[in-house]
């Protein structure tokens, strides 16, 4: 039965805060951005609509009764909120897909705020405003976002985050509380949607991953917008032990073979993000220090577990940060039983009896120390040896395993941007039989269009049946495009800080045009 007049219109009234984020999202469709695309029109003016029926279910279910809102500004959320902000706009300055979405994200906000009202309504309960749905956004969209052409799973990651917020729950410490992290949750179901179907294509899950790092420094932008929330919610205990077992196996695979795990980093800078802003939400990971530490330790060690198997099923590696967080999440419980048995008291840090801030600035200060010799070392930061040509052709000469695939994979990306050096040394590497490329007559032939002296003569070399291919130096041209380091084309760097940075990377042509002693091999 309909509520009565006065009711009625004490409800619609109530709905106004949902009615009105759900009229924000149809609003964007008169966006250009929006509105010249069919897709994301559809939508956008789809979700909205679907929320405005949602609402009137709401409204003739329970009248006046049941619209109770309180607001609760938790700095848990609000910190969180500023530091994805501030990689969102740092990365943007740099990478124009991410600007472009930027509108995009917005629709999904202001969806998730009706969504969640909504959903809570439905069940009876208040709704808390505040800002507890940026970090569920904002985390989804830096590791996981779709192409315009199937935004609309984008709307259905947003619910199924919520409702796996709302109706997975369990018993912890005397309340109900969810158990999953939310936007772990979405992403790990998502991921391996995409990996059974082969679908990797319509995200873009491989760019966000490999061009995360096109900003300067930003490893060190990540930790010091990080480090404030590192600070004031203990989850120090678990980034730390996460990055340094992590580093600690790549370290070792790098004693055993010779090459980089990893490829181009011993910690990739989307797992360093992941380390900071997607595993280590305080409500859905263990209480107990001990329990926290274990906690990062699993996930360092299983981002390495990860990427072997997903590489060796031959699917995209980069779900290697994804996928684990909620079995992780399932196991926390047990790691805070574990951390208070008696028989590892001994390992447990709360046993000095610190107070909390005492304690989470002791880890801190541990967490900078760590850091600043990982990035003095070169494990972390811009000028990885990994992510320099010189290493992976050295280690393809010296017959390390991968190592040819993995300087291919450089020459490759410098031949699409018009290098004539890459695309020649890729010909060379392809006409030796080490990589599946392109053929190298077409390479050394695109090398030659490219003004490559090697590239010409190395094409008349194939065509007479030799083998005795030449090697050029770079020129400034070839250096803007080969020192990347994945931050995209070094446009504004003189001839002399080219040089340095060559140099940096192991280039000895390039150190000998600044005086330097050349690279020890």
């Amino acid at each position: 039965m309909q509520p009565p007049p006065d009711a009625a219109a004490a409800g619609l009234g109530a709905l106004k805060l949902p009615l009105g984020f759900a009229a924000a999202l149809g609003a964007l469709a008169l966006f250009p951005r929006i509105q010249d695309h069919d897709t994301l029109t559809a939508s956008v003016i789809g979700a909205a609509l679907a929320l405005l029926a949602w609402a009137l279910v709401v409204w003739r279910a329970r009248g006046a009764e049941g619209f109770r809102t309180v607001v609760s500004l938790r700095p848990q959320h609000y910190l969180q909120a500023v530091a994805h902000t501030s990689i969102f706009v740092y990365w943007g300055m740099y990478w124009d897909p991410l600007r472009q979405a930027a509108l995009l994200i917005v629709a999904q906000i202001l969806f998730a705020y009706a969504f969640d009202i909504l959903l809570t309504w439905s069940r009876g309960r208040t709704y808390t405003l505040g800002f507890g749905i940026f970090p569920i956004i904002y985390s989804t969209n830096l590791f996981l976002r779709f192409r315009d052409d199937w935004f609309y799973l984008q709307f259905a990651m947003v619910a199924i985050a919520f409702l796996g917020k709302e109706f997975i729950r369990w018993e912890r410490e005397g309340r109900r509380v969810h158990i999953f992290n939310p936007s772990s949750l979405t992403l790990a179901i998502f991921s391996l949607g995409l990996i059974v179907t082969g679908t990797t294509r319509i995200t873009w899950g491989e760019d966000i991953a490999s061009l995360l790092g096109l900003p300067p420094q930003m490893y060190l932008f990540i930790f010091l917008v990080s480090l404030p929330g590192q600070f004031l919610f203990g989850v120090t205990a678990m980034t730390l032990p996460a990055v340094l077992t992590t580093s600690l196996l790549s370290a070792v695979f790098l004693h055993r073979t010779g090459t980089y795990y990893f490829f181009d980093s011993d910690i990739p800078i989307a797992v360093f993000l992941g380390m900071h802003l997607l595993f280590t939400d305080p409500s859905t990971s263990p209480r107990t220090d001990l329990g926290r530490i274990s906690f990062g330790v699993m996930y360092g060690a299983s981002v390495f577990g990860l990427y072997w198997l997903l590489g060796w099923l031959g699917v995209p590696t980069f779900y290697d940060k994804l996928l684990q967080v909620p079995l992780m999440n399932l196991m926390v419980r047990r790691l805070d039983l574990v951390a208070a048995a008696r028989w590892v008291s001994w390992a447990d840090p709360s046993r000095f009896q610190l107070t909390p801030r005492v304690r989470s600035a002791v880890y801190v200060s541990a967490w900078i120390v760590a850091f600043t010799a990982l990035s003095s070392s070169r494990v972390l930061g811009d000028h990885h040896p990994g992510a320099s040509i010189p290493f992976w052709k050295k280690a393809c000469d010296d017959g390390r395993a991968g190592a040819c695939h993995n300087a291919a994979i450089f020459y490759s990306r410098a031949c699409r941007a018009g290098s004539g050096l890459a695309c020649s040394e890729l010909g060379i590497l392809q006409a030796a039989g080490k990589v599946v490329a392109a053929p190298a007559k077409d390479l050394f032939a695109l090398a030659c269009r490219s003004e490559s002296t090697a590239g010409c003569e190395n094409a008349k070399v194939l065509a007479a049946g030799g083998k005795d291919f030449r090697h050029d130096d770079p020129d400034e041209f070839d250096l803007r495009l080969v020192l990347q380091e994945g931050r995209g084309p070094l446009k504004h760097e003189t001839l002399r800080e080219l040089n340095e940075l060559a140099c940096l990377q192991g280039w000895p042509s390039s150190c000998a045009a600044i005086g330097k002693p050349a690279p020890r091999n």
